[in-house]
């Protein structure tokens, strides 16, 4: 198991376990997080739009070009920005903060 926490808007902070190999998405959704993923994970929107605790962006592989280009689409992105879709969880990544916007 993978601990993560999401924290929303209003603060509230909700401790879940991932699946190693599982996407940050699918470990939310599970989880009963409000996490759209509208196009099923394929990066074809920005509805799983994340904020990664800065303290944790160097347990993350870089996002690629194509995310990158989609995060541009979202007004409040920020650096620490990155679509739920495209983060695969791994064991190293135990810990990971993760805010919604």
């Amino acid at each position: 198991m993978i601990a993560l926490t999401f924290i929303a808007a209003d603060g509230t902070a909700t401790p879940i376990d991932g699946q190693p190999g599982e996407t940050l998405l699918r470990a939310g959704q599970r989880a009963g997080q409000p996490l759209e993923g509208t196009c099923g994970g394929q990066m074809a929107c920005a509805t799983c739009h994340v904020l990664i605790d800065p303290g944790f962006l160097d347990r993350l592989p870089l996002p690629s070009a194509e995310e990158e280009d989609m995060l541009d689409l979202v007004p409040e992105a920020t650096r620490s920005s990155r679509l739920a879709c495209q983060i695969r969880l791994t064991d190293h990544m135990s810990g990971l903060i993760a805010r919604l916007p």
